[in-house]
């Protein structure tokens, strides 16, 4: 069984779209989008800056476009199934047929908005803690006032929380826990500081016509499979102000039989994770479309290993 996955904020870097955009027709594509958000996702991924694309209002946009335009590449898919770790999940809903790309590429702007508009009220940030056992580390956490706003399976978790909080972490790290590292984001996402931008979601979801999934689709709320195009959706309003369970989604692959995990531009981020947490998985990144022959044998690969 091949699972399909997108990645989440943190995972952009300058220029990262540049390649991608000579493979013939991707720049009028991503043109076309830019167009139809408002929002120059060409520029954003090819000459911005790291703060720049550091912004939340462009990096989720600019993530989901990525993922979208390298998906394509790969031609006709019928994965096993297909999730995304936070506003990977927007991409997902597309590659599992709930949501269009320019449904989801407004949906997803809107979100990057009312975020970035959360996120400025007060002075807050996220951390990856590396190592460290999850029931003590989410206690740890959420004695210094702080949530576990990622659980990554592996040993990661990452703590979401105000600069003071994340600034005592620093200082006082939970038992087991070899790093903390600070992620380049502009909120404490996945917390309550992003409760203002439910309302906001709730309104522009309402305006979304959506289909039920074609494909498995694993939801980061539990890692249940979502049957439901309109539960697909809700999820993925409520997702903003609550924790991502990346593990419990490993867990869903694992129980289903995966054998290969392919992640979408601008991968990396998740395969690092499935090595760790899936052993005897077959990962692949896409990370430029130098990857995209070895991706295509994959899905070739396992694809017939699910028909079989």
């Amino acid at each position: 069984m091949l699972v399909l996955v997108a990645p989440g904020q943190g995972a952009q870097t300058p220029g990262f779209l540049t390649p991608w955009l000579d493979l013939p027709g991707a720049a009028d594509r991503v043109k076309a989008w830019s167009d139809a958000i408002d929002l120059d996702l060409v520029h954003y991924g090819t000459k911005a800056d790291a703060d720049e694309i550091r912004d939340t209002a462009v990096a989720q946009p600019l993530l989901v476009a990525a993922g979208l335009l390298a998906a394509a590449e790969l031609g006709e898919l019928s994965p096993g199934a297909v999730a995304g770790h936070s506003v990977g999940e927007i991409t997902a809903a597309v590659l599992a047929g709930v949501l269009d790309e320019v449904s989801a590429l407004g949906f997803v702007r809107a979100r990057g908005l009312a975020m970035a508009e959360a996120a400025a009220v007060s002075e807050t940030g996220m951390a990856a803690l590396l190592g460290g056992e999850t029931e003590q580390v989410v206690a740890h956490l959420e004695g210094l006032g702080l949530t576990a706003a990622n659980v990554n399976g592996a040993g990661q978790i990452v703590a979401a929380g105000t600069a003071e909080q994340l600034a005592a972490l620093a200082e006082d790290k939970p038992e087991g826990v070899r790093r903390v590292v600070p992620l380049k984001v502009a909120g404490a996402f996945h917390t309550h500081h992003m409760a203002p931008a439910v309302a906001a979601l709730q309104a522009r979801a309402a305006q979304l016509t959506v289909s039920d999934p074609v494909v498995p689709y694993i939801s980061n709320k539990d890692g249940a499979v979502v049957s439901s195009g309109a539960e697909v959706v809700a999820r993925l309003v409520g997702q903003v102000a609550n924790p991502v369970r990346w593990d419990l989604c490993m867990e869903t692959f694992a129980a289903h039989g995966v054998t290969a995990l392919l992640e979408v531009c601008p991968g990396g981020t998740l395969t690092g994770i499935a090595k760790r947490a899936l052993p005897g998985v077959a990962t692949l990144a896409l990370k430029t479309p130098e990857n995209l022959d070895a991706a295509r044998v994959l899905v070739a690969e396992h694809s017939a290993a699910d028909a079989a």
